[in-house]
Parts: structure tokens; C-alpha cells; sequence
């Protein structure tokens, strides 16, 4: 973050201070994936014109050995609310063996930068994906994924920008119902006391436990602590009640059917995040898009049934025609 009187060579952010950050991340993890995908995590400045400054932005890239010259679209993944690109540490593997795969830290989330100028909303995390597109993606188009929170932000992308996605696929995706209106309501020191609450371990653990259908396997100490790294970022509660008082996204029920873009929903048959109805509408309401039932998941089948889930997206990437449109069981 490129802080009040900070020019970006002292940004705090910059990766050379992130690679000592890991290191110090490391000691909490313990399972190879989490290992793996944290030591990846690369910070890349983004540079948004109407800005004037240099965004500090946390991404993974993988370009596989298959796909070198990246003649193919590549696929881009965005996490879900107060979380990370840890949240792809299994998935990631997996795709990027098979297609040129990313995965971004939203604006204001993760291990990105969190901006003094202005609050986060939507829009400039909006604004900010669509300049990492232009700078890194080269404008190609590419296959976006969104998990939760995530793919809310994809169908703002792909609604606002139908040139740059080829295909899109949501994971217990949300934009179905309106986003936190009671944050625009959280003044100090009400603001203060909520995100104090949202830091405890005790309360993170129960969200977590909640995203699973089988929680007392995978609510292990790697899965909390990979959950909460990205609090001890700097403005980490300062971001997180400006994005509330936003109201978070809204609903975009009502322009679905504008999506251009083939879709793949992908849904853990016992999500208690979300629940079951807005799988259905989003199959009903958006064009070209197929419903796909993960068993044995919840909120999370990325984490939760990670093997299913990328065969499922490799399959939609590279055989589209065993997708029809509509519901599936």
C-alpha cells in the first residue's frame, strides 16, 4: 500500500519485504499444498490511471509446461470475502497442470494492497481487476472462476466487460442476493466492535466450520491459519469496514440475462453459507449456463472435493459440448 507522503519505493508492500513476510507465514503452515501455494505468492504493482498510483497486488501465475507460449486462454480465480489466494491451495494445483492459471488477491483483500485514497466498494475492485487484465493478461480473454464473495466480483467483470471472458464459472457463487446493507450502517464505534469480533479465532473458526459438510476433517490448524494470514496485513480492519459500509455487491438477478459468456455453476450439495435456491436461479436466469451438484460438499468444494471440482472445469474448458444448458443432478 503506498501510504500518505510514501513514494512506491517505500511502499511496505513491495515483494521484496512480502518474501520475509512469507517466511515468517511459513512457520504456521503444515500441510504441503498451503506450503506450496504461499511460497508462489508473488506482489506485482497494477497501475490504475484514473488513480495516479500503484496498486501492490498479490497474484500467483502459472504457465504450464503444455501450454508455454500461452496460446490458450488462461484461467483467472478470485477468492471469496475476507479471504485469499490461499483459499486455491488445492485447486490451483490442479488446473495449472492443464491450462496457463491465475489467481488474484481482490483490492482491499488477501495479501493486496489496501489503498488510504479511498474507500474500497465494488467498483474500484472492479476497476482494479480490469487494469491487472490489461497489464498481465495482455487483454486476452480468459476463463474466470469465482468462489463465494468471488463470484460476485466475476459477474460484475463479466457483465461490464463481455469481451474478456470466454467462459465463466462460479463455485458457490455469490450475486443473487444483495450484498451487507446493515454495513452502511456500522458507524464508530459499531464499526470497530464488528470487525473485532470477525478477528476472533474463536468466530472464524465457526465460520469455518460452517463452509463444510464434513468440518471435523478439514477445520484442521493449516486450514485456520491459512483462513487468517492476511490479518496481519496493514489497514487489513480498516479495508474490511470501508468494503462493508460500501454494502458490499448487489444483487444481480435482474442482469443474468445479459451474461454473454457460456457458464459452468458449481455447488456443494449441503452449502449452509448460501443455501441451495440461488444455484437454481442462476441456472434459470443465465444464458448458456449448465448446474453441476458437488456431493459431499458445502460452501467450499474447491477445498472440500478439490479433484471433482477441476476435473469438472477442465472438462467445461475443453469439452463443451458434454455441457448442456440448464439444470444437472
Amino acid at each position: 500500500m503506498i501510504f500518505a507522503g510514501q513514494t512506491a519505493s517505500q511502499n511496505p508492500l513491495a515483494n521484496h519485504d512480502f518474501e520475509a513476510l512469507k517466511q515468517q507465514f511459513a512457520h504456521r503452515l503444515t500441510e504441503a499444498n498451503s506450503l506450496d501455494l504461499l511460497a508462489q505468492i508473488q506482489i506485482v504493482p497494477v497501475m490504475v490511471p484514473e488513480w495516479e498510483f500503484t496498486v501492490q497486488t498479490a497474484t500467483i501465475h502459472t504457465a504450464t509446461i503444455q501450454n508455454p507460449s500461452g496460446d490458450r486462454s488462461p484461467l483467472l480465480l478470485l477468492h471469496g470475502f475476507d479471504s485469499s489466494v490461499l483459499e486455491f491451495r488445492r485447486l490451483f494445483p490442479l488446473l495449472s497442470q492443464v491450462r496457463e492459471t491465475w489467481a488474484i488477491d481482490l483490492l482491499g483483500f488477501g495479501f493486496s494492497d489496501r489503498p488510504l485514497e479511498f474507500a474500497i466498494n465494488p467498483d474500484r475492485i472492479k476497476q482494479h481487476l480490469y487494469h491487472f487484465w490489461q497489464q498481465y493478461l495482455q487483454e486476452r480473454s480468459f476463463i474466470l472462476v469465482g468462489a463465494s464473495m468471488g463470484g460476485a466480483a466475476a459477474l460484475d467483470f463479466a457483465l461490464s466487460y463481455p469481451q474478456a471472458v470466454e467462459k465463466l464459472v462460479l463455485i458457490d457463487g455469490a450475486g443473487v442476493q444483495t450484498g451487507p446493507i446493515l454495513g452502511k450502517y456500522l458507524f464508530p464505534p459499531l464499526d470497530t466492535w464488528a470487525v473485532a469480533f470477525l478477528r476472533r479465532s474463536d468466530v472464524r473458526q465457526k465460520i469455518s466450520r460452517n463452509a463444510y459438510a464434513d468440518p471435523d476433517r478439514f477445520v484442521t490448524l493449516d486450514a485456520e491459519a491459512c483462513a487468517a494470514l492476511h490479518l496481519e496485513m496493514p489497514r487489513w480492519a480498516e479495508a474490511l469496514k470501508s468494503f462493508t459500509k460500501s454494502g458490499g455487491y448487489p444483487s444481480f438477478r435482474s442482469h443474468l440475462s445479459e451474461l454473454k459468456a457460456q457458464t459452468l455453476i458449481l455447488w456443494g450439495r449441503y452449502d449452509r453459507i448460501l443455501g441451495l435456491k440461488d444455484a437454481t436461479v442462476l441456472a434459470e436466469n443465465i444464458p448458456h449456463a449448465t448446474l453441476k451438484w458437488i456431493d459431499e460438499s458445502g460452501h467450499v468444494p474447491h477445498l472440500e472435493q478439490p479433484e471433482i471440482t477441476a476435473q469438472m472445469i477442465v472438462d467445461f474448458i475443453q469439452d463443451p459440448d458434454r455441457f448442456t444448458d440448464g439444470l444437472s443432478t
